[in-house]
């Protein structure tokens, strides 16, 4: 079978190894679809950190970092239980950096880290699952806080997190949904998915979004960048809570101005309870995952794809192992 594997840099290679067998309490997939995470996928090609005290090294676990894969199940191990040959199922959880990823033909996952996905959808609505995930458990959060229906939702940053955080937004009933991004083509993309309206975060919005110390014309948000000036651009415009979903690497300052009610969630993390979230939105046709997918390339052209992304000529790549 095919798998990719990265050696250094804008580097890769093209393997030729035999098909894994599942061991116990796994199964082996037959890739359909695998969609790129920005996030991983760049930070690898510039041997940054994805976190604190993180490190890469290359070269890469073959298949990694790919985790955002859907196909059908062809073999199960001993004690997968739940699951059948021929199922469709998408990963809802990264097996981690050390074991082979899914930028292949082929992969073994463990069966609890799988989950059943709509037959009737092409792969590129139902393989970022697991990015779905991620924002469904910080949705479930919002939801617990009372944060999201009724309210005038912000979103921060328009990439694949922000477009599936407006999304979910809307499907549970926000108010209103805006959505801040420097790029045209983003914002345009979030108006197509039910965003009410986009904007450039570095034009003057004061009218629209008075910033703290007077009072916020949004209710509630999430950011899903991650870098301080974004964090406190939001903290400065909401006036009830503000989800930090964006991997953190600095400090973000809570001040005297915040006082008075702005609440601040941290993530949660994955679990099964958000991947059944997000698969039955993607069911019920209120999250649109297939939109994500800008540009479709076959596995031997990855590098082409992360250099659309460097770009940001893309929002997510996705790539068909078979073609």
């Amino acid at each position: 079978m095919k798998i990719v594997q990265i050696t250094s840099g804008r580097e890769f290679r093209i393997l030729e190894v035999p098909i894994p067998e599942p061991g116990p309490g796994e199964v082996l997939m037959k890739i359909e679809a695998v969609t790129t995470c920005p996030q991983w996928d760049l930070h690898l090609r510039h041997n940054e950190p994805m976190f604190i005290g993180h490190r890469f090294h290359c070269p890469y676990t073959p298949g990694q970092p790919g985790h955002e894969a859907t196909g059908e199940i062809i073999a199960l191990g001993e004690g997968a239980a739940g699951l059948a040959v021929g199922d469709r199922v998408s990963a809802w959880r990264d097996a981690g950096a050390d074991v082979p990823g899914c930028y292949a033909q082929y992969v073994v996952h463990k069966a609890a880290n799988v989950i059943r996905v709509p037959e009737n959808l092409p792969p590129e609505a139902v393989a970022p699952v697991e990015l779905a995930m991620c924002l469904g458990s910080t949705f479930l959060m919002l939801k617990e806080m009372n944060a999201v229906k009724g309210k005038r939702f912000g979103v921060m940053g328009l990439g694949p997190a922000g477009l599936v955080a407006l999304q979910m937004a809307r499907a549970e009933g926000a108010s209103e949904v805006v959505g801040f991004d420097f790029s045209p083509a983003r914002r345009q993309l979030a108006l197509t998915l039910g965003a009410d309206k986009a904007f450039d975060s570095r034009e003057d919005l004061s009218e629209l979004f008075p910033a703290r110390p007077a009072a916020p014309k949004l209710d509630c948000g999430v950011d899903c960048v991650g870098l301080k000036v974004s964090v406190e651009y939001m903290m400065d415009r909401v006036s009830d809570v503000l989800a930090l979903f964006g991997v953190q690497r600095e400090d973000y300052t809570f001040a005297v101005r915040h006082y008075g009610g702005l609440r601040l969630c941290g993530y949660k993390g994955h679990f099964r309870e958000a991947a059944e979230y997000a698969v039955g939105l993607i069911e019920k046709g209120l999250l649109n995952l297939a939109a994500l997918s800008t540009h479709h390339l076959p596995l031997e052209r990855y590098a082409e794809g992360i250099d659309l992304l460097e770009k940001q000529e893309a929002v997510k790549v996705c790539f068909w192992p078979w073609h």
